[in-house]
């Protein structure tokens, strides 16, 4: 692909800005709960915008457009269970967990928040619960850097592992700085730019096409089937793809944006934008999918992830088309940062000051979880060296191991009195385990359980969760105290 340089100069204008509001957030932190949670302050618009950018990564731009245009609008029903999912974590979820763990000891991580919901002062719930997130979030930033990686090699034509270190340091730079309020900022930035790219290039690309109507005909013209809703239609691919919603409960990097919003009051209006943002993106998502359909009918793309990119430089004036490929890393930025800073902080607030028990002050810990992330990030990029190396291909159970571990566990923990800390360490194992046997049995026995492992692994930690909490109820008394006066302080916040 060849490159322009208006092109270049946009594209490189746009990760410069990103490095400044890096630098503006590394003003504005001084402690490390501004590090980790942007001291509890993210205003309604930056925390909704921040929970869609960091969701929805290059999968939004580049894997859904991609399925649309191999498969056709039967593809979307992934998008209306991911609809769905939100929702109800922005019901469900947000408020309480905000409120929660601020009472729960002010608790910065989703480990601190289990130990301190469950009183374990054995510390056993949190360390299990943070190597978790560390070993996941690991693999899962090494993909993400593959992806960048692969969009740098392609848009600037450089060798793998040049564009490799290109797409880190400029992601790790902003959030060494400015940590949570970094990545929240320029979330906010970048799910602007992801909507806004989205929305222009399918409406571009209906005009070359000549009009709505035209492109639905030549759409039709190409294969009648890429407008049918219900094609190749199955009950178990229907409910594996809806189900991919029930993942937002467990997800790290997203229930750290609930945990802070500055307020519970402000969640509403949040909670509305975050799903304006994402509806209008996946609705602008299968439109790029289709219109890529149309236009490259004649002429079909060897990948059909690459629509987005070759569509943004064959109708775009150079200048915008380099803003528009940046929505492209901006996709996939969002998520990567998000998860390395969960990673840092698990490493500081989980292991270093709680369960190694050392002693730094607040400018010190600041530090320390700067080079957390770092040591993080290289790990990442190690493993990323080989972008074919069969390790990345962990971050597949990634989404369903969260969602199965973390999901139930956060729910019980937010509205069952009973829950206790044997049922939570029930439910984180269980879900786990069963996310990785699912796929091996379903290999052993001939497709049998060919549904997306996220449904028996969520159902599993579930009934553990509450089976082992029943059985364990006379060794555990402590849990429901803490949750009672949990639920007073929630009350009493709204």
């Amino acid at each position: 692909m060849s490159l322009e340089t208006p092109m270049m100069i946009t594209f490189i204008g746009y990760l410069l800005t990103t490095l400044f509001i890096g630098y503006i957030a590394y003003k504005a932190t001084t402690t490390l709960s501004d590090y980790i949670l942007g001291g509890r302050q993210l205003g309604p618009a930056v925390t909704a915008l921040s929970v869609g950018a960091s969701d929805m990564s290059g999968w939004l731009l580049l894997g859904l457009p991609g399925a649309i245009y191999l498969s056709g609008v039967s593809e979307v029903w992934i998008g209306v269970g991911l609809v769905i999912g939100a929702i109800l974590n922005w019901l469900l979820v947000a408020p309480r967990l905000r409120t929660f763990t601020e009472f729960a000891n002010n608790s910065h991580t989703i480990p601190e928040f289990f130990e301190n919901r469950f009183a374990d002062n054995a510390h056993t719930l949190r360390f299990v619960s943070a190597l978790t997130i560390l070993v996941f979030f690991t693999f899962y930033v090494s993909s993400g850097l593959v992806g960048g990686a692969i969009l740098f090699e392609k848009v600037f034509a450089l060798d793998y592992l040049t564009a490799l270190i290109i797409g880190a340091v400029v992601i790790v730079s902003y959030t060494f700085l400015g940590g949570f309020l970094a990545v929240s900022w320029t979330d906010f930035f970048q799910g602007c730019l992801m909507l806004l790219a989205l929305i222009i290039l399918p409406i571009v690309t209906i005009n070359e096409l000549g009009g709505l109507e035209q492109t639905n005909q030549i759409l039709l013209n190409t294969n009648p089937d890429y407008a049918q809703l219900f094609s190749d239609f199955s009950w178990l691919g229907f409910l594996s793809l809806m189900a991919w919603g029930l993942g937002y409960f467990g997800q790290p990097h997203i229930l750290s944006r609930f945990m802070a919003i500055r307020s519970v009051n402000d969640i509403p209006m949040s909670r509305n934008i975050a799903m304006i943002w994402m509806i209008l993106s996946l609705l602008g998502a299968l439109a790029l999918g289709l219109v890529g359909i149309a236009y490259y009918a004649n002429a079909p793309l060897a990948n059909p992830e690459t629509v987005f990119i070759f569509l943004s430089k064959a109708l775009l004036n150079p200048w915008v088309a380099g803003v528009i490929i940046a929505a492209i890393l901006s996709a996939i930025m969002s998520t990567i940062d998000s998860q390395l800073l969960v990673c840092s902080s698990v490493i500081v607030e989980d292991f270093y000051k709680h369960i190694a028990k050392q002693k730094a002050s607040e400018k010190q810990l600041v530090w320390i979880s700067r080079f957390a992330l770092l040591f993080i990030a290289v790990v990442a990029m190690t493993l990323a060296l080989d972008p074919q190396s069969s390790i990345l291909g962990l971050v597949s159970y990634a989404w369903a191991g969260f969602g199965s571990a973390f999901g139930p566990t956060v729910l019980l923990a937010l509205y069952w009195q009973k829950y206790n800390r044997f049922g939570a360490m029930a439910s984180i194992i269980s879900g786990a385990v069963v996310v990785f046997i699912w796929p091996m049995l379903n290999e052993a026995f001939a497709g049998i359980f060919a549904i997306y492992e996220m449904i028996p692994g969520f159902l599993t930690a579930a009934v553990m969760g509450i089976l082992v909490s029943r059985v364990t109820q006379h060794k555990d008394k402590q849990s429901e105290v803490v949750f009672n006066q949990l639920m007073q302080n929630h009350i009493a916040n709204k």
